[in-house]
C-alpha cells in the first residue's frame, strides 16, 4: 500500500523526511493550497505529483518540465480525449528516460456510475476516488467507501477525501474487504495540516506508523 501526501506547500523538505510514496503539489490557483515558486529538493525515490483542475494542455507540459514532476492528476472534467492526448505527449518525456503517469479523479458522494470510467481505461495509469463536495479537493471528509464494492475495473486506484488519524480503524476495516482490492494507494492531506499547505509532521509519523501495521 503506497502513501501520497498531498497539498504540499510550506514544509515539504520536512515531509520528505518522513519517504511517502508521492508528494503532491496543487496547480489550481482558486486552492488554499496553491503550489508556487521554487520547489524544493525531494529524494528521487519520492514521486512528485502535479494536481490540475481542467487546465490547458500546454499548462500541464509546462508545469511537468519545469518541476521534473513524475506524474499529473486530473482533478476536474478532463475528458478521455483529454487523457489520450496528454499520454501520447508524455511519450516525448521517454527520450529523457522518464516514463511519466497519469492519475485521473472521479468524486463519490453516496453512490457512483463505474460505468463511466471505461473510457478512461487505455489513457490513464491510475483512478482516484475523492469525496464530492464544493471544491475539486481537501472538503476534509469521506465518502462511503462500501461504494467501491461495485468497482469492477482492475485498474489501480488511490483512495482519498477525508482521511485522518480517526480513520486507522475504518481503514483497516476497508484493506480487509473486497472492496480494497484495486486499492493502490492511501492519499492524505487537509486532516494533517495546522494551516493549508502546511503539514503536521507529529500526527503524519503516528499515521504513517498505523499504517504500516494496517499494510501487515
Amino acid at each position: 500500500m503506497k502513501l501520497k501526501i498531498c497539498g504540499m506547500n510550506h514544509n515539504p523538505e520536512e515531509v520528505a523526511t518522513l519517504q511517502p510514496d508521492y508528494l503532491g503539489f496543487i496547480f489550481w490557483e482558486p486552492s488554499s493550497r496553491y503550489f508556487s515558486g521554487e520547489m524544493a529538493a525531494v529524494p528521487s525515490s519520492i514521486k512528485k505529483i502535479g494536481v490540475f483542475v481542467d487546465a490547458p494542455l500546454e499548462e500541464v507540459l509546462e508545469k511537468v518540465a519545469h518541476y521534473q514532476l513524475d506524474a499529473v492528476q486530473l482533478h476536474g472534467k478532463e475528458s478521455a480525449d483529454y487523457c489520450h492526448e496528454l499520454k501520447e505527449r508524455f511519450l516525448s518525456f521517454r527520450a529523457q528516460s522518464r516514463n511519466l503517469e497519469s492519475i485521473k479523479v472521479f468524486s463519490i458522494k453516496d453512490d457512483f456510475d463505474f460505468d463511466v470510467l471505461k473510457e478512461y481505461e487505455e489513457v490513464c495509469d491510475y483512478f482516484l476516488f475523492d469525496t464530492k463536495g464544493k471544491l475539486p479537493g481537501g472538503n476534509g471528509y469521506t465518502f462511503d467507501w462500501s461504494v467501491l464494492e461495485k468497482y469492477t475495473s482492475n485498474k489501480p486506484y488511490f483512495l482519498s477525501g477525508g482521511i485522518g488519524l480517526d480513520s486507522t480503524e475504518k481503514l483497516q476495516e476497508f484493506l480487509n474487504s473486497t472492496a480494497s482490492e484495486n486499492c493502490f494507494a492511501i492519499d492524505v492531506n487537509s486532516k494533517f495540516e495546522t494551516a493549508p499547505g502546511l503539514k503536521n509532521i507529529d500526527d503524519l509519523k503516528v499515521f504513517i506508523e498505523s499504517l504500516k501495521s494496517v499494510r501487515n
